[in-house]
């Protein structure tokens, strides 16, 4: 039996049709396996009728979103006066012990679930930026993930590794995503507990934080080749479809969908490639 899994996973499905495109488009072309669905997306109504239905065993997360685009509740503390989110993560970490923005967030959170729900089965929650990684409010997520029998949370670990590129290297996102791995990853040593307090299941690791905004088949294959024993990884990818977006980082991460070439390798690494929903099927 396979004990080395892989899911590749498309966030911000929902939040433009640039997004949605890649998602139809990679399902049905390439090894896109599953995709975290925003709630509060310009494009959600597209995304649940027009590309879900195309895709009956794409696996579908929910994308909890506080950082971008519109509130979908009252929720002043986390919004500005025209109910457009307005605080970044470190904002919300400094936040993220007060009652009264942990009851707004939980409402937020409530009603993005909620109407995801109402029109697809949830099998994984993960959330823009991270934010859900922020320990009080993984909490929070894991209470409404076992309140709405969702069986998945995502948590951010993943091992710092290197791809053979000077260039990724000496580009100025890096340096700021090896410190997002290291405050992920100590967030995540605790959220784990959390995950078995609640009875949950989560990836063993993360492909996508180091090389966040340099992702393509060379970073997908080498964070994999840093996993020497039995797991479950979850690489996060942002594609958008090459016809409706002029975003050359996104048109990438949009060919990894693509790539028979990185299928192979990752199969001969001995990875299944699935998703949650699968996995949960077979429990």
């Amino acid at each position: 039996m396979v004990s080395k899994k892989f899911i590749l996973n498309a966030d911000d499905f929902g939040m433009s049709k640039a997004f949605n495109r890649a998602v139809l488009d990679g399902y049905h072309n390439g090894f896109l396996t599953s995709a975290s669905l925003c709630a509060n997306g310009k494009a959600f109504n597209a995304a649940v009728n027009e590309i879900i239905p195309e895709c009956p065993n794409l696996g579908i997360g929910v994308h909890l979103n506080i950082i971008e685009g519109r509130s979908l509740t009252k929720a002043p503390m986390l919004t500005n006066k025209r109910g457009k989110f307005n605080n970044g993560f470190f904002n919300i970490l400094l936040k993220s012990k007060n009652p009264k923005f942990l009851e707004q967030v939980e409402f937020e959170f409530r009603t993005q679930i909620e109407t995801v729900m109402n029109y697809t089965k949830i099998d994984h929650i993960d959330s823009h930026v991270h934010t859900h990684a922020i320990p009080e409010l993984f909490k929070l997520t894991a209470k409404l993930a076992r309140e709405y029998n969702i069986q998945n949370i995502r948590t951010q670990y993943e091992e710092i590794y290197f791809v053979p590129s000077i260039k990724k290297h000496l580009n100025l996102k890096y340096p700021p995503n090896i410190l997002k791995i290291l405050l992920l990853n100590y967030f995540t040593s605790k959220n784990n507990k959390v995950v078995k307090e609640y009875g949950l299941r989560t990836n063993d690791y993360i492909i996508g934080v180091g090389y966040t905004g340099l992702m393509d088949e060379m970073t997908v294959e080498y964070g994999l080749k840093a996993l020497d024993n039995d797991c479950t990884a979850e690489a996060l990818i942002h594609p958008c479809h090459y016809a409706v977006t002029n975003n050359n980082q996104h048109y990438k991460e949009f060919l990894i969908t693509r790539s028979k070439a990185l299928k192979d390798k990752i199969t001969r690494m001995g990875f299944e490639i699935t998703n949650y929903k699968k996995e949960y099927a077979l429990c």
